[in-house]
């Protein structure tokens, strides 16, 4: 076991230089080329003696342009996992070529792999539809002068796109070889991250919440519009989060609108800017500047928008919630029951239902609220929903006296409650996890759980955090890819984001599944590091990002902004 911190983006402060084996110093690539990764040797003055691409290679249009080549024996597709080749041009995934042996390391109970020479863009509907690109919509057909069709060949290595891969090697692309204990995984989609900034950027910052996100394979967050002064209500509000925002973001970046009452006459003007849903909650969100809205009033704004543009909920029932009768977390849990979520999850339900508009149900905790939400989808009601780390984490029984890093709303249940949570991802009852990375500074975490601030900053540490239990239940690697990156990409219709495929983002993470590390504190990336989860014990290490095939070192930001439709924000 080792404490977390050092790996994915180097030392938070006080950076050295040297060897990545000097023993007792930080070390820190001096540039892109300096990253301690098993690379192919730079060809002699590379602008004029390279070698020059073949024939076959200058037919295969966008391929001519591959400038890197990443090879894991472990990769993490859309169809299962294999060993592969991932080429890279301008950014984009433009070709994933198995190795000769489909049966190689953590193969065992994946899904079996397709048919095909290699992988095309393979973005079908899932729970969430269809769905639009966003800017730069990847490819859906196959890659120029390759056949997409055809049995599984007997030795991949001899198809077409592998001779595009050596081509490409030999015109002086990048090679990055992760190690034998690495496992290639799309970045993680983010899509519940609460930055606060502008006006409350002293609990949480674009440079710091996309740092953290980076330390933590996540590569495009979305925005949450509350926390931050003012909320993400109106057009102009917008301008001030891009305004906040621009230059200084180490990841992708997209925004939620808030639904309130009576900024129905600004909602069509912020789907016009690209936002890619809006939020409301049934009970007070815990600001002022941002009310509730009851559910005739969400009923009536769902007749204004788009029905498949999401509506994301914060489902809890006022008329079942309490204030705490004591300040212990007993009394806390008490004042949240089951019965607030199932109550409110019951109406949102049933608003799609009658509707037939997009819903999705944020931050389910509530066992009993997932089985509402199973039955609601085998009759076909047009409802989404996701649970987050901390959920499927900890337990009420464990949280210690006065340990408020451990509040939020709705609030961590029992012990079984946990385990009837993770058999709903089990059967599809939840579709994705996500963070809620909620933070804020120390001074409000402090007093006792019906004072403190309700919120949990886990933004760096969700993979990890989600991988320990869910290798515990006996859950694939696959499974957690899919409901960190592909389910969230696909709610926000990112389908160019959260999986290894032809036509996507090179958005990549190298994670060491069977590395152990111990959470610290001191070592997380957040604005504020006031975490549940120091001290805790975790299975599976983030070593590097990338961010369009550009390793995510800390320095300059390249993240960008993203908008549902591809527009300008």
């Amino acid at each position: 076991m080792r404490h977390f911190g050092r790996a994915a983006l180097g030392p938070r402060a006080n950076h050295t230089t040297g060897s990545p084996d000097t023993p007792g110093r930080s070390y820190r690539p001096r540039s892109p080329d300096a990253v301690p990764e098993a690379r192919t040797p730079p060809a002699a003055n590379r602008e004029t003696a390279a070698p020059q691409p073949s024939p076959a290679l200058r037919a295969a249009g966008t391929l001519t342009r591959m400038d890197l080549v990443f090879r894991a024996k472990r990769v993490i597709t859309p169809d299962g996992e294999i060993g592969a080749d991932v080429g890279v041009a301008d950014g984009r995934i433009t070709v994933v070529v198995p190795h000769p042996d489909p049966t190689g390391p953590g193969r065992a109970g994946t899904d079996p792999l397709p048919t095909g020479p290699f992988r095309t863009s393979q973005f079908g509907a899932g729970p969430f539809g269809a769905g639009p690109f966003d800017a730069g919509a990847a490819p859906t057909g196959p890659l120029p002068g390759l056949a997409a069709t055809g049995p599984f060949p007997a030795d991949p290595a001899a198809t077409p796109a592998a001779d595009l891969i050596r081509e490409a090697l030999r015109a002086g692309a990048e090679l990055v070889e992760l190690p034998d204990d690495e496992v290639l995984i799309p970045g993680l989609v983010d899509t519940h991250v609460h930055v606060n900034d502008p006006g409350r950027a002293d609990w949480e910052g674009f440079p710091t919440a996309t740092l953290a996100a980076a330390a933590g394979g996540v590569t495009s967050i979305v925005d949450m519009p509350l926390n931050s002064l003012p909320p993400t209500t109106t057009p102009a509000a917008l301008d001030a989060k891009l305004d906040a925002a621009r230059g200084r973001v180490h990841v992708d970046v997209g925004f939620w609108g808030g639904l309130l009452p009576g900024n129905g006459d600004q909602l069509a003007a912020l789907v016009d800017r690209g936002v890619f849903g809006f939020k409301c909650f049934l009970a007070h969100s815990g600001v002022d500047e941002f009310p509730h809205v009851d559910v005739p009033r969400l009923r009536a704004a769902l007749t204004r928008l788009p029905p498949d543009l999401p509506v994301i909920v914060h489902a809890e029932d006022p008329a079942h919630l309490a204030e705490p009768a004591s300040g212990d977390y007993p009394g806390f849990l008490a004042s949240r029951p089951h019965a607030a979520e199932q109550r409110a999850v019951a109406d949102v339900i049933a608003a799609a239902r009658d509707t037939g508009h997009r819903l999705h149900v944020l931050h389910v905790s509530s066992a009993r609220a997932a089985a509402d939400l199973a039955a609601a989808k085998r009759d076909g009601v047009p409802v989404t929903a996701e649970t987050c780390p901390h959920y499927l984490t900890f337990t009420a029984e464990e949280i210690p006296e006065g340990a408020t890093a451990f509040k939020c709303c709705p609030p961590i249940r029992e012990a079984a409650n946990r385990e009837l949570l993770w058999a709903a991802l089990r059967d599809g009852a939840l579709d994705l996890v996500v963070s809620d990375h909620s933070p804020c500074t120390p001074d409000l975490k402090r007093g006792d759980f019906a004072t403190a601030w309700g919120g949990v900053a886990s933004l760096q540490l969700g993979l990890p955090a989600v991988w320990t239990q869910a290798r515990r239940r006996g859950f694939a690697l696959t499974d957690v890819v899919r409901w960190m990156s592909t389910a969230p990409a696909d709610l926000t219709g990112l389908r160019h984001k959260g999986r290894i495929a032809p036509g996507a983002d090179a958005d990549l993470c190298a994670f060491a599944p069977d590395a152990a590390f111990v959470v610290d504190r001191a070592h997380l990336r957040h604005r504020n590091p006031v975490t549940a989860y120091h001290g805790l014990p975790l299975a599976g290490e983030v070593r590097r990002t990338w961010l369009r095939g550009r390793r995510i070192t800390g320095d300059a930001p390249s993240g960008r902004f993203l908008t549902r439709g591809g527009g300008a924000a």
